[in-house]
Formats: C-alpha cells, sequence, structure tokens
C-alpha cells in the first residue's frame, strides 16, 4: 500500500458504520464521536434539542424513511412484539424501498467514502441496510451500544415522558437488543460488528472509540489527528451517566425481571475481547426464545384488555368495519427463515394460527 493510500481519504474503501441499539443507550455519542474522528454524517441532520444538547448524529432522511415505513408496518419505535420483526421485514424487503435507500447511500458517498449512520430505529431495518450498501459498493459495519437497561428505562422516562411503564420499556428494550443481536451476526465472520459499553465510552472514550476503528477498519479514524482528538475530548462529558438506578428499582414482574437480567449478562460478553463467541449465540437465542414465550403467556392472559381497548376505539371512531389482520405469510421466506423454528411456532401459537402436527 503507497503512502498516498494510507493518507488520501478519497482513496480509502467504502463503508458505512450503521450504530446500533436502543434509544437512550448511547448511540448519540457514539455516532457524534465517529463524526469527529472523520467520519461522515449525511446531511442535513436532526436538529439537537434538550433531550439531547449535543446533537443526535442522525440524518434527518433516515429518521423520515423509517418513521414512514414504521407507520406502514404499524410498528412502534420501541415495539414490545415480536411479531413487529415480521412486520418491518415485510415492508423492507421491497424493492423500491431497497432502490430508494442504495440511491440515497450512493449520493453521499459523493462526499465521503466512510459514512456513519444513526437512529434508534435503526434496528428494525438492519437487512434493508445491510442490502443497499453492497449494492453501492460499500461494506456495511454495526456497532451496537450496550448501556444497562435499568437506565435505558430510566433514561426514557425522564426525557420522554413515557406513559407505558417500566415493564413495557424493559420488554421493549429486550425484544430490540436480541434481534438486534441476532439481525448483526452474520456479520461476526468478516469483523463486521462490535458492542461498546456504554460506561466504557464515558471512561476512557480514545480507547473504546480505537477498538471500533480497528476491529472495523475504520480509516479515517485511524488516522485521526491531535485536533480531532482534542475536540473529542470536549465533546464527551463524563457526566451523561446521569442515571443510577438498578433493575430492582424498576419493579418489574418477576419472569421479565430475570429475563432481562440474564440478557444484560450475555450481551456484556460480547462486549469483552474474544467474547463474540458460539457459546454466547447460543445463550441469547435461548433467551429470545424464552422472551417469545414469556410474551405469548402475557398476551393469551390480557386478551380481555385488548378487547376492551378495541371496543373503546370502536366506539370512538364509530362501528367502523373490522381490518383483516395481516399474518405471517406475507412475509417473504427469507425473512421467517431467519427466525428460529420455536419462535415462529410461538408467533404462531400467539395468533392463533398453530399448524397441526406434522404439517
Amino acid at each position: 500500500m503507497t503512502e498516498l493510500s494510507l493518507t488520501d481519504a478519497s482513496t480509502y474503501p467504502r463503508k458505512v458504520l450503521f450504530v446500533a441499539g436502543a434509544g437512550r443507550s448511547g448511540t448519540s455519542t457514539m455516532a457524534g464521536l465517529m463524526r469527529i474522528m472523520g467520519l461522515h454524517v449525511p446531511q442535513p441532520e436532526v436538529v439537537a434539542d434538550e433531550t439531547n444538547p449535543k446533537g443526535f448524529g442522525e440524518p434527518r432522511w433516515v429518521v423520515d424513511h423509517h418513521d414512514r415505513l414504521l407507520k406502514e408496518a404499524l410498528v412502534q419505535v420501541s415495539d414490545s412484539r415480536p411479531e413487529a420483526w415480521f412486520e418491518t421485514g415485510r415492508v423492507a424487503t421491497r424493492e423500491h424501498e431497497r432502490i430508494a435507500t442504495a440511491e440515497w447511500l450512493e449520493s453521499h458517498f459523493r462526499v465521503s467514502t466512510e459514512l456513519v449512520v444513526k437512529d434508534p430505529r435503526l434496528g428494525w431495518f438492519l437487512g434493508l441496510w445491510r442490502v443497499a450498501a453492497v449494492r453501492t459498493g460499500a461494506t456495511p459495519v454495526f456497532a451496537t451500544m450496550l448501556r444497562p437497561p435499568s437506565e435505558v428505562v430510566g433514561s426514557k422516562q425522564t426525557y420522554y415522558a413515557n406513559r407505558l411503564g417500566s415493564a413495557h420499556l424493559a420488554a421493549s428494550w429486550l425484544n430490540m437488543m436480541l434481534h438486534t443481536e441476532r439481525g448483526t451476526r452474520e456479520s461476526v465472520a468478516d469483523g463486521g460488528r462490535v458492542f461498546v459499553r456504554y460506561g466504557d465510552l464515558l471512561d476512557d472514550w480514545v480507547k473504546a472509540s480505537m477498538h471500533v476503528a480497528e476491529t472495523l477498519q475504520l480509516q479515517h479514524v485511524l488516522h485521526a489527528d491531535s485536533e480531532q482528538i482534542r475536540e473529542g475530548h470536549r465533546f464527551v462529558d463524563p457526566g451523561l451517566r446521569r442515571m443510577s438506578q438498578t433493575l430492582e428499582d424498576l419493579n418489574l414482574p418477576k419472569q421479565l425481571h430475570e429475563l432481562t437480567a440474564a440478557t444484560w449478562e450475555e450481551l456484556n460478553k460480547l462486549a469483552d475481547p474474544g467474547g463474540d463467541t458460539p457459546a454466547v449465540h447460543e445463550a441469547l437465542d435461548q433467551l429470545r426464545e424464552a422472551y417469545v414465550d414469556l410474551y405469548e403467556e402475557s398476551a393469551a392472559i390480557s386478551r380481555s384488555s385488548v378487547v376492551a381497548a378495541e371496543q373503546r376505539l370502536k366506539r370512538q371512531r364509530g362501528a367502523g368495519a373490522a381490518v383483516e389482520p395481516r399474518g405471517a405469510d406475507l412475509i417473504p421466506h427469507g425473512v421467517r427463515a431467519a427466525i428460529p423454528p420455536s419462535v415462529r411456532r410461538g408467533l404462531r401459537r400467539m395468533a392463533g394460527r398453530e399448524r397441526p402436527a406434522g404439517e
């Protein structure tokens, strides 16, 4: 490799860093640091506000794109339903969405060869972005932020005035993190993913950022200069760790508490050197299936509440015609195949569509 290729950013290979993880887990801090270190955040960005005064590092187009797709899929940003992944997969595998996403990426590669894309909604559409990046000749890589679920829940309650309670927020954290881990797992073989603890990033952002850069081969970060390092020090505020509550403080139902604690323990292993192993993957697969089972049981018990809510909605809107539910059979085979068979069976049972034995 010539000296020019090491210093001339225009010679760097195309790469997109996707910053994933639950909202309020440090994704904005990671994206902001990557921008300071030289990666390009496609413009325009979402404007900073009181919930994130240093900025979100989120391209406006990406947020609007995700919002539109989530609305079409009838999925919330913090959705605890396992079947929500089928619904987002259904809309994200449409060819015109893949084309639009790839064209948007291509337009920003004219500015820089290394991009960073971050949005709390990103986890719902990992496959869409992976396909779009590959179509532009870029390598997709993933950095997933890890923050204790009690702190994520506390932060959302503080800044977003969430009315759905700790149990819902903990369940949506489980749903997002377990499926995000599974959705990025195919990148393990080529070194295309990394997990970063939010606490580690605040304690020593230089060490954490260099680990990300070395693992994912982000050339702008590897060749950052001293002024960029100084700007990074000004950007990172150790006081950002404002939440100190524990999982016990959330007063979660017993099974949800145990499942959340076990998931956090396994996810933490992924951030350790050499921790992204088949044994951890297997443990997380089992936890994901356990969560689907827990959700299925909870949904069955709470059916009366669902019916009552539907009746209230009909009364408010008038006696409208019932909407035909969309089943998993409408999801492309490739999306269904990525879900473990036991999870698919659980979702069919939840929907009252369990197949006869031997089918």
